[in-house]
C-alpha cells in the first residue's frame, strides 16, 4: 500500500524548511524579517526579506539522508555559477552576502542566492530558450573543475526505484514496469561507465552540462534572461540537456549550434538520453508519496513513453 503525505504533513516540511533557512541566514549575519516562500515543490525557495537573498532548501530527495552527498552537488553549483558568471555568460549566481558553500541546519542542507525580481509579464520562449542553450555548452566546454559523468542521470535512484515500484501497484503496473526493467539492463550499462559510453558513440565528446532541462530553466529577470538551476550540473554528452524535449527544440539547439561553431545533436544519443530520460520519469513516481502533485505531470510522461521505441532504438 502507498502511504501519501497529507496536505498538513507537506505544509509542516515546508515550515521545517523555512525555520532552518532563518535559522542559518541569522547565523550568517543577514536581517531577516518578513521570509517569503517564492517557490515550494522540490524545494523551498525562501526570500529572507528585507535581505536581497533567496535560500533555497531541497526536500524532496530521493536519499534525504545523504546529505554530504547533496552538499557535494551543491558545492558543484556554485562553483559552477561563480566561474561562468566570471566569464561573462548571464547566470544566477551564489549570494555574495554569505560564503560561497552549502550550510546544513535542521537535517537538511542549503545554498543562497540573490534576490532577482522576476518578469512576470513575459511568457517563456522554450524554442529560443533552446537555441541559447548552444551557447552556454559553448561556454561551459573550458569549465576546469571536475564533474561526475552523468551524475544528473542518477543511476542508483533507477535503479533502487525500479527495485521497489512492484511495492507500488496504484503508482505503475506491471507492464510498464517490466518494460522500465528490461530498458533499464540495456541503458544501465552506458550510464554506469563513461568508458562503455565512449566505445558505443565514439566521437561523441563529453563536457560538463547543465543537467536539467535548461530551456526549461532559464528566468525571466527584469534586467533579461539568467541561466538558472544547475543543481544537476554533470558531465555528459550534451543532448542530455535536450531530452525529450522533442524535433522543434532539437532544431533550435541545432540552429544554435550552427551559429557558434559547436556540433548538432546526434540522432542516436538522443535516442539513448530520451529513453534514459523516460526512464528517470518512472524512477520519480517513487517520490509521489512526498508530493502527491507530482502524479499529475507524471502519468501524461509516462503514457508517452510507452509510445516511444524501446530504449530509444538501442535494442537494434
Amino acid at each position: 500500500m502507498t502511504t501519501f503525505l497529507t496536505p498538513q504533513q507537506v505544509a509542516a516540511r515546508t515550515s521545517a524548511a523555512v525555520e532552518a533557512a532563518l535559522v542559518a541566514g541569522r547565523e550568517l549575519g543577514l536581517t531577516i524579517t518578513d521570509p517569503t516562500v517564492l517557490h515550494d515543490v522540490f524545494s523551498v525557495v525562501v526570500h529572507l526579506a528585507p535581505s536581497p537573498v533567496v535560500a533555497r532548501i531541497p526536500t524532496v530527495l530521493p536519499h534525504p539522508e545523504d546529505l554530504a552527498a547533496l552538499a557535494r552537488r551543491q558545492q558543484d553549483e556554485l562553483d559552477v555559477t561563480r566561474w561562468l558568471a566570471d566569464q561573462g555568460i548571464p547566470v544566477i549566481v551564489p549570494s555574495p552576502l554569505v560564503p560561497r558553500e552549502p550550510v546544513q541546519r535542521g537535517g537538511l542542507s542549503m545554498t543562497f542566492w540573490p534576490f532577482v525580481p522576476e518578469d512576470r509579464d513575459t511568457e517563456p520562449d522554450y524554442v529560443a530558450n533552446a537555441e541559447s542553450v548552444a551557447d552556454l555548452h559553448a561556454a561551459m566546454r573550458t569549465y576546469p573543475g571536475r564533474l561526475d559523468y552523468l551524475s544528473a542521470a542518477d543511476p542508483r535512484f533507477i535503479a533502487e526505484s525500479l527495485a521497489r515500484l512492484h511495492q507500488h501497484p496504484a503508482l505503475i503496473g506491471a507492464a510498464e514496469l517490466d518494460r522500465a526493467r528490461r530498458e533499464w539492463q540495456l541503458l544501465e550499462p552506458l550510464v554506469r561507465s563513461r568508458a562503455a559510453f565512449e566505445a558505443r558513440f565514439p566521437g561523441i565528446g563529453l563536457q560538463p552540462i547543465h543537467g536539467d532541462s535548461p530551456p526549461a530553466n532559464i528566468f525571466s529577470g527584469v534586467d533579461g534572461n539568467l541561466y538558472a538551476d544547475f543543481e544537476l550540473v554533470t558531465l555528459g554528452p550534451v543532448e542530455w540537456d535536450l531530452a525529450a524535449l522533442g524535433p522543434e527544440h532539437e532544431s533550435a539547439y541545432n540552429r544554435g549550434a550552427q551559429r557558434n561553431g559547436t556540433r548538432p545533436l546526434d540522432e542516436e544519443v538522443l535516442g539513448f538520453v530520451n529513453a534514459l530520460g523516460m526512464l528517470r520519469v518512472v524512477a520519480t513516481l517513487t517520490l509521489v508519496p512526498q508530493l502527491p502533485e507530482l502524479m499529475e505531470y507524471l502519468k501524461p510522461a509516462v503514457d508517452r513513453w510507452q509510445t516511444m521505441p524501446f530504449a530509444g532504438g538501442m535494442d537494434s
